[in-house]
């Protein structure tokens, strides 16, 4: 039963990815048939960042009044709902309107869904899991790319991404059962340390857990800023990458392209090696490795070197970030107690979105002002950023008892 019901977490993921490139892929297609200014992509991605950290912060609250099982189905109902919509939308209007249930429905999905595999699975299994979104997040373009190129018809990418939703929704809701049931007697191996590292609970996170606000425990908001700096790091190079390697080095934008693309493949392949890697060493251990890995990685983009050692730097960069993400989630528990995991939970994620919405058009602004160049300098900046906010937490929970040097 567990397996079984490990698998419908990883197709929930590939359905938290499908949606996430469609608008990129649709837009050349959807911007001249609706009339809308070729700018207003922006605005919709916009609006639908926007609702999923609103429903990241409150995922918390829901989870625990609702559960899981309930947050999710009706979270993946919404955006099934949202899909449809778009592939019937008759202007810019509508698709407005319909991006905020779909950045709802992100959002509960993903803090949901990450709680749950924290508390429940061991750290490969999440680190397997935001594999899966790199899988859902891939399909989305090819289905997109195969409805336009057969009739030029972005609404049926939509309507089939769509469909594919609703048969999760369906899949969701007849398992809807599981979901308690799978809780209550799957305890992994690494449980018992995670029991152990919450006894010595600190007198702060006593008041906090009396005042029923997480953010007074220590360690919290340094957690926070390292899933800022993340975020930032992963999308800027994501985003700039390209332009830099163009402008910078010289590089033919067909090359930049595929290396961009490669950085992803880094990130997506390093989770699913983690997977394995975690059975071998802890949350911590990978998560030092992986900055200092990032660290080098944007070293080699900095240095005057070989244009392809910067191609390299790419490829290092995203194999560093790999670990990071899934590990720091999946520490949340043990880090800072079950009761208000789901709640922080929520508020990491929430501050994740802010750091891809916001430090990735701030550096375009500063690189339009300045230079292209500047960009490995950001990159290594925010490198460095996490990694000292990370240690900052580590220090803390250090001086508690709740974890190792």
């Amino acid at each position: 039963m567990v397996t079984f019901f490990l698998l419908i977490i990883y197709l929930a993921f590939i359905s938290l990815g499908l949606p996430d490139s469609l608008l990129g892929v649709a837009w050349p297609a959807m911007q001249p048939e609706i009339g809308a200014a070729f700018e207003s992509a922006g605005l919709l991605s916009m609006v639908v960042t926007g609702g999923t950290i609103v429903s990241s912060l409150v995922s918390g609250s829901l989870i625990e009044r609702f559960g899981t099982g309930i947050v999710t189905f009706v979270s993946c109902l919404l955006t099934a709902s949202a899909l449809l919509g778009f592939s019937f939308a008759p202007s810019l209007f509508w698709l407005i309107l319909l991006a905020i249930p779909l950045g709802l429905g992100a959002g509960a999905v993903d803090s949901g869904l990450n709680n749950y595999v924290a508390n429940h699975y061991k750290a490969h299994h999440m680190s397997w899991l935001h594999c899966f979104w790199g899988v859902g997040a891939t399909l989305g373009p090819i289905i997109m790319s195969y409805s336009m190129g057969t009739n030029d018809a972005w609404r049926d990418g939509y309507y089939t991404v769509s469909m594919l939703q609703f048969v999760l929704v369906f899949i969701l809701l007849l398992t809807l059962p599981l979901w308690r049931i799978v809780a209550g007697k799957h305890q992994p191996q690494g449980m018992e340390e995670l029991h152990t590292r919450n006894e010595s609970t600190s007198g702060d996170e006593a008041a906090a857990r009396k005042q029923g606000n997480p953010l007074q425990i220590k360690g919290v908001k340094f957690t926070l800023m390292a899933f800022l700096f993340y975020c930032g790091a992963e999308m800027t190079v994501g985003l700039w990458g390209a332009s830099f390697l163009v402008g910078t080095r010289d590089l033919p934008l067909e090359t930049a392209a595929v290396w961009v693309s490669m950085y992803y493949g880094g990130i997506t392949v390093g989770r699913f090696i983690t997977g394995f890697v975690t059975l071998k060493f802890n949350n911590l251990t990978l998560i030092r490795a992986g900055q200092m890995t990032a660290i080098a990685g944007a070293i080699l983009l900095l240095l005057p070197l070989h244009p392809y050692l910067s191609l390299i730097g790419l490829v290092v960069i995203g194999l560093g970030l790999a670990p990071i993400f899934p590990c720091l989630l999946h520490e949340t528990p043990a880090r800072f107690g079950r009761a208000h995991s789901s709640r922080i939970m929520g508020y990491q994620m929430a501050v994740a979105y802010t750091g891809t919405t916001i430090l990735p058009p701030l550096f375009g602004i500063v690189a339009a002002q300045i230079s292209i160049g500047l960009f490995p300098v950001v990159i290594l900046l925010f490198a460095v950023m996490m990694l000292l906010s990370s240690e900052k937490v580590n220090r803390i929970l250090y001086k508690n008892g709740k974890s190792a040097v």
